[in-house]
């Protein structure tokens, strides 16, 4: 009996011991390190949901600590900015036809009439052919400006972010690939009006008559077709230089907004 009241002492003295030990090792740590070791301990769930936040902060500091909801406020007004500009440009005389990165040229097939129409005087009739593909197209753009706003406006967060940090052509080449289709089936019926409406149809129809008759060949291209393709292309290389501008130049960063995500995007 008195041996097991000497052990469970000397067990208890053990434990205080150890204790006041590890009391003293604790209070060492904290005045080196300033690490209270008393502080639980936090468990394996909550320990990885902090690395995991660590690095996203690390990921939105390369984004200046911009939120979510500004970096997709900031990609749609510079979208917007981009389509509104670039199809204000195009839908006016000459907004084609005088704009040498989006000029509408001879379709490619028909090229050989040129060609032929100058050898026999008949520039004239050439030069004005290629007026009216251009004054159809003008005619034509201001259908893009809904399809563009329903697209930028079912822009996602994980869509803004991926494209503020791509390319100086991510957003328009989302937009591209979100409205391709849905242009050109608007575009058509447009196209195919404009044309009549300038005179493209009649005139071209002409030009390819005498081309024909003069060299005993039978010339035909889908005019419609190949306008609405031109007019897309040139309404997306507007906004791409627009959205060029404002990811290289902050001069062209005219809003707050603007500034604020596309100046986080310059330290990427």
């Amino acid at each position: 009996m008195k041996k097991n009241i000497f052990l469970a002492a000397g067990l208890l003295f053990s434990m205080s011991a150890q204790a006041q030990i590890l009391d003293i090792i604790k209070s060492a740590v904290k005045d080196k390190t300033g690490v209270d070791l008393n502080v639980p301990v936090k468990n394996n769930g909550t320990a990885t949901s902090t690395t995991t936040t660590g690095q996203s902060n690390h990921s939105s500091a390369n984004l200046g600590n911009l939120t979510s909801t500004q970096i997709s406020s900031g990609l749609k007004e510079a979208l917007s900015m981009g389509v509104t500009d670039g199809v204000k440009k195009l839908a006016v005389t000459d907004g084609f036809f005088k704009n040498e990165a989006v000029k509408i040229l001879m379709p490619e097939k028909l090229r050989k009439i040129d060609t032929t129409l100058r050898s026999i005087g008949m520039g004239s009739l050439a030069d004005e052919g290629v007026k009216l593909l251009n004054r159809a197209a003008e005619d034509a753009v201001t259908e893009a400006a809904p399809i563009f706003t329903n697209a930028i406006t079912s822009m996602t967060i994980t869509d803004a972010k991926n494209i503020l940090l791509g390319s100086n052509n991510a957003a328009t080449n989302y937009l591209q690939g979100k409205t391709q289709t849905q242009l050109f089936n608007a575009f058509q019926p447009k196209v195919k009006a404009s044309l009549g409406k300038v005179g493209a149809d009649t005139l071209w129809k002409n030009l390819i008559s005498k081309y024909n008759t003069f060299t005993g060949q039978s010339v035909t291209t889908d005019l419609n077709e190949y306008v609405t393709t031109e007019t897309i292309n040139g309404v997306f290389k507007m906004v791409a230089d627009k959205e060029s501008g404002i990811r290289n130049t902050p001069a062209m960063r005219t809003t707050s907004i603007l500034q604020k995500v596309f100046g986080a995007q310059d330290g990427k």
